[in-house]
This record gives structure tokens, sequence and C-alpha cells, in this order.
């Protein structure tokens, strides 16, 4: 038998805006709770020294090189933001059907990587992105076809390689963006059988083939090189159980922790995920959402501060552990160390 909730008691015994008519009470009765530990911030790595180069669909994100990666290092650990996510914008002629530069120790991300490492150690986390769509000629995530079909199983043993490439650079979580079946369990056995027992895996086990990703495809320099679409691996935005089979997959085989992706369009997922599972859930705000933030405030439809802190808060009043956000630094000089 069903147990009922006591009903409240009817207007005036009730008044639900008594709780709220000051602002120590509103702290108070607060169900959830944004702090800078709760941001990731994604950056865009480049080639040189000393370049920053601004991408236009992206307003106020650049691509860094090395150097300048370091110094937002610097900077997130200043500013109390736990982990950065790293995007490398691979060099024309080092992409390739076979995406083989994601196998070189000496590749942009792998430098990136041990630059930050060197520079803060362990004062901040390095999440590395797993996929091939950096590295290829033809902007998929996995090696294809004469047809253009992005095989399953081939992309599975690169994606190994490449993870084992990232651990031994320094990285300290791996998160595989790719969508292939059964990729986290082969990285996970990679990871324990060559010593790196601690590397987390944080798996993009619900990435949807969404309309949102356009301005990241710039920053990483693939999407005048995609061919067709992504919908044969990624999800359809119309599925939500499917999302729940691959979260139960991929916890399954190894991972430490889910992400949702893209974010504000699907907190319906998070929710779910989160209410099915109890295991840490992130989520990416992705390129599409931030730039139609910036649009709003550049067309003087809302406050960017007041914008950016309410769809934070969302994602954690949804179930999220952590945001991947390019809000992060913004976000976190905003809160300046204290949680809204």
């Amino acid at each position: 038998m069903t147990q009922r909730l006591p009903t409240a008691a009817a207007f005036p015994a009730t008044r639900l805006r008594r709780t709220r008519a000051s602002a120590w009470s509103r702290a108070m009765h607060r169900e959830t709770q944004l702090t800078p530990a709760n941001l990731i911030w994604p950056l865009f790595v480049t080639e040189g020294s000393g370049v920053e180069e601004p991408i236009t669909s992206l307003p106020g994100v650049s691509r860094w090189s090395v150097d300048g990666i370091v110094a937002r290092a610097k900077e997130a650990v200043d500013l109390g933001i736990p982990c950065l996510a790293l995007f490398p914008n691979t060099q024309s002629d080092r992409r390739s059907e076979d995406g083989r530069e994601a196998l070189n120790p000496g590749n942009l991300m792998c430098r990136a990587i041990r630059a930050i490492k060197d520079a803060c150690g362990d004062d901040i986390g390095v999440l590395t992105d797993v996929a091939l769509d950096p590295y290829t000629s033809h902007g998929q995530d996995g090696l294809i076809d004469a047809s253009g079909y992005v095989l399953n199983d081939a992309t599975v043993e690169a994606l190994v390689g490449q993870s084992l490439n990232q651990a031994a650079a320094g990285a300290d979580i791996i998160a595989p963006s790719d969508m292939m079946d059964g990729r986290i369990a082969a990285i996970r056995a990679a990871l324990e059988g060559s010593g790196h027992i601690n590397i987390q895996i944080m798996s993009y086990a619900a990435k949807y083939a969404s309309a949102f990703y356009g301005p990241f495809r710039d920053a990483v320099g693939s999407r005048g090189l995609l061919k067709g679409d992504k919908k044969t691996y990624q999800m359809d935005p119309a599925n939500a159980e499917e999302a729940l089979r691959e979260v139960a997959m991929d916890l399954a085989e190894g991972a430490d922790s889910v992400m949702v992706k893209p974010g504000l369009p699907y907190l319906d997922i998070v929710r779910a995920v989160k209410d099915r599972f109890e295991v840490p859930v992130f989520a990416y705000q992705v390129s599409g959402e931030y730039a139609m933030i910036e649009a709003a405030v550049a067309a003087g439809a809302g406050d960017r501060d007041a914008l950016v802190l309410e769809t934070l808060l969302a994602f954690r009043r949804a179930g999220c552990s952590g945001v991947l956000t390019y809000h992060a630094a913004h976000a976190a000089r905003l809160l300046g160390g204290r949680p809204y």
C-alpha cells in the first residue's frame, strides 16, 4: 500500500512565502548549492607558443598554446575549479584516415597534460577526451570502412591505445566520448593491466546526436571535415530509456562516473540516471548552449551573470555532481569561493 504524504495545512495557516521573505531565510532553506568545486573547465589546445586564437562561434572562448593552457590551469587552481577538460586542435597534416596521431606520445594533448602536471601537480585534475575525431581526416569519432560506416570493434582497439597514451602522460580522468559499444570494459582492463589503477573513467554514457555541437567542431577544426553525420553511434534525441541502458552497461564495465551530453535540453535524462543508479552524474553544457547564452546577452535579452548561475544551478538541482562549462572561470569568479 502506497503511503500518502501529509497534506499541507490550508492558507493562511500555510504561507509558503514566509520562508522567502528575507535573504537569510532563503539561504537557510535552499535545497541546492553551486560552488566552484562543481565546475569542470573545457579548454582547447593548439600548436605554437604564446598563441591565443579566439573562436568566432564561441565568443569569449579561445584556443591556447600549451603555455597558455598552463596559465589557465594556474588560474583555475586560484579560482577553486578542481578539473580541466582538454580538447586538441590537431593540425591538418597530422590528421589521417586512421587517426594515428592519437597514439603519438608527443601529440598536442599529451604535451599539454605533462605541462599542466609539471606546473600544478595534484592541485588540479586533468580530464582527457578519448575519441578519434580530433585526429581523423574524415571527422568521425572512429575508424571507417569503404562506405563511411564507423567500425565499432576496430575503433575500440584504437581507443584503448589512445587512453593508455594519455594515462602515461599523466591524465587523471579518461573520458571516452566516442559512444562505441564495449569501450569502457576494454579501457578499464587496459588501465588495470598497465598499473594505472587509480585513473578514473568518466564515460560519455548518454551522448546524443545533437544540433548543439556546431561551435565545438569549429574549435577542434572538424566541422569542415565531417562527412555525413554521427547518428549510427550517438543517441537519438527521442530516446530516454535507451540512455539508462547505456549507463547501466558502462557502469557494469567499470566507469566511475557518467556524463549526459548535451546539458540543459537533457535534464530529464540527468534526473533519471541519478534516480536509477545513485552514482556521480555529470553533464556537459555544450558549445551551442554557451553560444545561445552569449547571443542572448549580446542582444540585450538577458544578464550574463544571472543566466550563467541559474543554468548551472539547474544542473545541480537535476542531480549533477558537476558540470563541464565554458563559463566555468566566469562562474567561479562570480561565486568568489562561496556557495550560491
